[in-house]
């Protein structure tokens, strides 16, 4: 944040509260946007986009929120929820295979679990990278190279996970309001990257977007 965000006089919230508002709202428009399934990538990369705009003092509001995604929503969008969705139904079927008692079937269900949360964790790197605004390969490409070369960011990815789950489980309320935070948190993990300040990173969200 800036030093031209501080509080003024006469102000009851400061700016970090103000960003803590619009995390949750823009987790509601996340998980409103989600629930066809198939646009859950498009919209978590860009709650990703929208907050880390935050950083170079761009509103981080509900409304640029749709806004952006208006403007970002096409084909490769939907097929790369299309493919999210297709993996996570194959590993629920090798997992139900597994628990029917076939030959090597413990092992088989370590390695596919493993195999499965490795897939997650690039997956979701992948929507807190600034390219998969525009090209999903580079972004996974890249969230591939960062899953390995940064396992603490990784471990870091996988925690934010099991919190938002947490949360929802405890109340299910709370499943409209965990994306915010999610995000928020891929974000993080995707600007300490040392290579983002070495390079200069993008922060900033682009002004256009390919229909």
């Amino acid at each position: 944040m800036s030093a031209g965000q501080a509080r003024e006089t006469g102000e009851i919230f400061g700016p970090r509260m103000t960003l803590f508002a619009d995390v949750l709202s823009v987790g509601v428009c996340t998980a409103l946007v989600s629930l066809p399934v198939v646009t859950l990538p498009a919209a978590l990369s860009t709650a990703c986009a929208v907050l880390r705009g935050a950083r170079e003092d761009q509103p981080a509001t509900a409304g640029r929120y749709l806004t952006t995604l208006r403007r970002r929503l096409r084909a490769g969008d939907l097929a790369a929820g299309a493919l999210s969705l297709a993996g996570v139904l194959l590993l629920w079927a090798d997992l139900a295979l597994a628990r029917a008692g076939l030959p090597g079937a413990p092992l088989f269900a370590i390695v596919a679990a493993a195999i499965g949360a490795y897939a997650a964790v690039v997956g979701l790197r992948a929507c807190g990278r600034p390219e998969s605004l525009t090209d999903w390969r580079a972004a996974v490409a890249g969230a591939a190279r960062d899953s390995v070369r940064d396992v603490g960011g990784s471990g870091l990815v996988v925690l934010a996970v099991a919190a938002a789950a947490l949360c929802a489980w405890m109340l299910l309320p709370l499943a409209f309001l965990a994306p915010g935070p999610l995000a928020l948190a891929l974000t993080a993990v995707d600007v300490r990257m040392p290579h983002r300040y070495r390079s200069g990173g993008v922060t900033a969200l682009p002004e256009s977007l390919p229909e």
